[in-house]
């Protein structure tokens, strides 16, 4: 689920990226993007501590 999160949060960056949207539009997704993609990680690592 967090995994479509990112998917569709990529391609909305991408898409403002290719439409020429502001500079603060593309910066707020681009700091969302990075927030999902930490959030994953952290949930890995602690499945994968979990699972040890």
């Amino acid at each position: 689920m967090l995994n479509d999160d990112i998917c569709k949060k990529r391609e909305e960056l991408n898409k403002s990226i290719l439409d020429g949207k502001e500079y603060e539009i593309i910066y707020k997704l681009s700091v969302e993007l990075d927030e999902l993609i930490a959030k994953y990680y952290k949930e890995e690592k602690e499945t994968v501590i979990v699972n040890k």
